[in-house]
């Protein structure tokens, strides 16, 4: 069972976290499942960017973005070449390493 490693964010996740995947899961539902409450406005649509993340390790054993994701993902605050949108990165076999951005485009939480 592959994990993700969330690094320490100060509001989201101060002192990190393991968590376990499945296979197909999106990082953005892992996390929501484990009390990381990142924003997702859209509600898992890919039609913002509250939920972009940099994934530091494993990016390669991610299916590659589609036209849409990249087009949304030009708008995130903090992009790199390694910026995916949480609801859109499924986890596949290998361990990830991700890092939520300090910001995000949304002027408001939406306090899912």
């Amino acid at each position: 069972m592959p994990k993700i490693v969330v690094l320490p964010h100060q509001e989201l996740c101060p002192d990190g976290a393991v968590l376990e995947a499945n296979s197909g899961e999106t990082v953005l539902d892992v996390a929501l499942r484990n009390g990381i409450e990142i924003e997702h406005a859209c509600e898992k649509s890919c039609a913002c960017t509250t939920c972009h993340v940099i994934v530091r390790e494993g990016f390669d054993s991610l299916e590659e973005s589609d036209e849409l994701e990249d087009d949304m993902l030009d708008k995130a605050w903090g992009l790199e070449p390694e910026s995916r949108l949480g609801c859109q990165a499924k986890v596949a076999d290998e361990d990830l390493v991700v890092e939520i951005p300090r910001y995000t485009v949304n002027m408001v939480s939406e306090n899912h």
